[in-house]
């Protein structure tokens, strides 16, 4: 006889933790590393010469026009062909960090080009070089325009993290197949599995919300947020 559904749960929380942890640490990790490297992006795109301009804007598109499942297979699948082995925790890093960099320069970007171009001359006006005019004037503010936009970015990759059981990571959704696997009741741990990321979501998005409207500059930026996964 199969136990109800309270004992089913129970029995399913301890794996499903695990599997989250794994869950939470792809993210935080992949969407900070996304985060070094689209500053660097951004950077590159707007202020760059010709060819690192074009470095950068071929990145990003190469990146946002090919699908996160695609790169994950070249990376795990595909790269060992030429000698090139990552485990499947680490290709999951290495692959959502690397899609989340060119959506993330593109916030970045459209936040630094949001900000009204007489800063930075004024800012040389005062004896500042370039490189310090984008450091203390220029990126401060854009990373704060950034924050409404950047959100979606966290709650994307939060959900898009649940794609790397195909490579055999044992995340949250992993985890939970597995032990749908084990006894068929897919209907009952697939909604424990969707309510976990839905209340993961609402707490995130509520959390950044807070962040953006303590650091949002009257004035400028963008109210809404806006995600370039949509478009």
């Amino acid at each position: 006889m199969t136990t109800n559904f309270g004992q089913f749960f129970l029995d399913s929380i301890p794996n499903l933790l695990t599997g989250l942890g794994n869950t939470l640490i792809l993210t935080f990790i992949s969407i900070t590393v996304g985060f070094i490297i689209g500053i660097v992006l951004a950077l590159g795109k707007v202020y760059g010469n010709k060819i690192i301009n074009g470095f950068c804007v071929a990145y990003i598109e190469l990146i946002r026009g090919t699908p996160l499942l695609v790169q994950l297979f070249i990376i795990y699948y595909g790269l060992p062909s030429i000698g090139i082995i990552f485990t499947p925790i680490q290709a999951a890093l290495l692959g959502l960090s690397i899609n989340s960099s060119a959506y993330q320069a593109e916030y970045l970007r459209g936040s630094i080009q949001a900000i009204q171009s007489g800063q930075m001359m004024a800012a040389r006006s005062i004896g500042l070089n370039k490189l310090k005019s984008i450091q203390h004037i220029i990126l401060p503010q854009a990373l704060r325009i950034s924050i409404p936009s950047w959100s979606n970015e966290f709650v994307y990759l939060l959900q898009y993290s649940s794609i790397v059981y195909i490579i055999q990571v044992e995340e949250l959704t992993a985890e939970g197949i597995f032990i749908a696997a084990s006894n068929f009741r897919y209907i009952e741990i697939l909604t424990m599995i969707a309510i976990i990321y839905l209340s993961l979501t609402v707490v995130s998005t509520e959390i950044i919300d807070r962040i953006a409207k303590r650091f949002s500059i009257p004035g400028i930026g963008a109210a809404k947020r806006v995600s370039l996964r949509d478009i």
